[in-house]
Formats: structure tokens, sequence, C-alpha cells
């Protein structure tokens, strides 16, 4: 920030511009409007996609595939980035994983997958593991724990009506 930069944006001494005030306000008959189209007319305000009256871009281009905005992200890490980042005999967990360095960014699941080579005995919690990653941990002495993941959504299933036996 300089010097001529602190007052930027403030106008508290300014009068507001009266359009439609005759010829000597210099903002007389059309009121700055222009002369014809839609934009002259009293309360219409452009969306902010507008175009000038041609078809949109958004709606121009052709739209294809789906994305699960509900999905869960799954993050895979290989067998060989355990043998960089952890020391032989230490537990391996996602968040253990997130502070080393190795799993970076926005995922809800972790999966350890099994290329490379591990010469590390590792205790490796996570979500999912490949056939390969397992064999490969457990080979190296490791042990290999399946975390549980968000319980799964059930779905049409009817509840059963709590009615009092009748007495009789």
């Amino acid at each position: 920030m300089k010097l001529n930069d602190v007052n930027n944006g403030i106008h508290g001494h300014e009068k507001r511009l009266r359009v439609g005030r005759g010829p000597g306000s210099g903002r007389g008959r059309t009121a700055g409007r222009g002369n014809k189209g839609q934009g002259q007319l009293a309360g219409w305000s452009a969306p902010a996609i507008f175009e000038g009256g041609c078809m949109p871009l958004i709606r121009r281009i052709p739209k294809r595939g789906f994305h699960n905005s509900h999905g869960r992200i799954v993050k895979s890490v290989n067998v060989e980035d355990l043998q960089e980042a952890c020391a032989a005999g230490s537990d391996v967990t996602p968040a253990s994983l997130r502070s080393v360095g190795v799993a970076k960014g926005i995922w809800h699941e972790l999966k350890i997958l099994g290329n490379g080579e591990l010469s590390k005995a590792l205790k490796v919690s996570a979500h999912h593991f490949s056939a390969q990653a397992r064999a490969k941990i457990l080979a190296a002495g490791g042990t290999v724990t399946e975390l549980p993941g968000p319980a799964p959504v059930v779905r049409k299933v009817k509840k059963t009506s709590r009615k009092k036996p009748a007495a009789g």
C-alpha cells in the first residue's frame, strides 16, 4: 500500500448524480441509458452471464458425463511411497500419511496400492488395500488393518408400525 492509496474508495464529499434532470445536468433526456433497446427500460439489469442477447457460452457448450457431488474421494498411496516416507516398525495411519505429506489434498478414504517394493515391517491402517499391496506388506513382516468407512445408506426399508397389542 502506498500513501496515495489510503483514501481509495472513499467518496464522502462527492454529490450523487441526479440523472434525467434536464439538459444542464449533462445526464438529461435519456439519462445516460442510450437511445433504444432493452437497457433503456426501468428495472432492467443484465444477468451475470448476459452476452448481448446471443446464446450464452454456458448454453452453447455441450454437457457430458456426470459428477457425483456426494461421492467419496479415495486417495491412493503406493507401497513404494510407504517405503520412502516411513521408518521401520512405525504405525502408518491416514493421519500420519497426511502429516508426512504423502497423502495431500482433500480426500475421504485411503487406499494402499501395490506399486513398488517394501522391505520394512510396517503396521498399516487404511480403508482399502489392493491384493498386491496386502501381500507385499504381510511378506515384509508387517500388519494390515482395514479401517471402517461410513455406514452405508439404507433406502426403501419399510418401518414397522408400533401398534400396541390389543388387551384382552
